[in-house]
């Protein structure tokens, strides 16, 4: 009895699908991430006022637990667009590709790392198993420290973010399937983020260095959402990047 086998060509997804999914998850993970990370502490951490701050969170415990949640959910879809971008510019130069995905790996760490340091003053202030040992203003003492460890966390994200951005500026720059200004904002946005470096440094250009990264995020994103690459250039230069 003879067997036939048919075998169909595997389909490839489409650099414009990858694209604009990448652009979607992006998309997720800003909204996500402002509400959780940023948005949130903003409502709760009073600057200079280490009662105000306990009070904020131990009144609104509910919207602190949903604030790690959306960190995390953050984080998860910022490792799916990490993946995406790296697959999208990989024939431009696969190295810095490699390169980005890594920094941003490392990025996404902090943003983990800073998510749980956000839920932690709250798991000390409630003061469960050996921590009813300590005095409640040693428990506060200890809450403002990881509220500040938090901030700390947050702010290297943004430095290893805004390492990811001016990489990825670059290589947009350098591809043939997307406008170079969208390079050249990503790369200024980067080195918006990279002031947080010297975090003083950055809170003293703020809010003019966070607005202007936040024009080269968006138009990035817009553009991958409503547009996505020019497919047929992308395969061009994937095609001379296997030669």
């Amino acid at each position: 009895m003879n067997t036939a086998v048919t075998l169909e060509p595997k389909k490839e997804v489409s650099p414009r699908f990858k694209a604009r999914m990448a652009g979607l998850f992006e998309v997720l993970e800003a909204l996500t991430s402002g509400f959780g990370q940023v948005i949130v502490p903003a409502m709760l951490i009073v600057s200079g006022d280490a009662a105000a701050t306990v009070a904020n969170l131990l009144s609104h415990d509910l919207l602190v637990r949903l604030s790690l949640v959306a960190a995390l959910v953050a984080v998860a879809c910022h490792i799916i667009w990490t993946l995406l971008f790296y697959e999208l510019f990989k024939p431009v130069n696969r190295s810095l590709s490699l390169v980005a995905a890594f920094v941003s790996l490392v990025a996404i760490a902090m943003q983990a790392v800073s998510g749980l340091f956000q839920i932690a003053p709250l798991v000390v202030l409630q003061g469960s198993g050996p921590l009813k040992a300590f005095t409640s203003e040693q428990l506060q003492a200890l809450a403002m420290m990881f509220v500040k460890l938090n901030a700390q966390a947050f702010y290297v994200y943004l430095v290893f973010f805004g390492l990811w951005c001016v990489m990825i500026g670059y290589l947009i720059f350098r591809s043939t399937f997307m406008p170079r200004i969208l390079g050249v904002m990503e790369a200024f946005a980067g080195v918006c983020w990279l002031t947080f470096l010297w975090p003083p440094f950055a809170h003293y250009l703020s809010p003019y260095n966070q607005a202007l990264a936040g024009l080269g995020e968006i138009s990035l994103m817009l553009w991958l959402l409503v547009m996505g690459v020019n497919a047929e250039r992308w395969k061009e230069q994937a095609g001379e990047a296997v030669q």
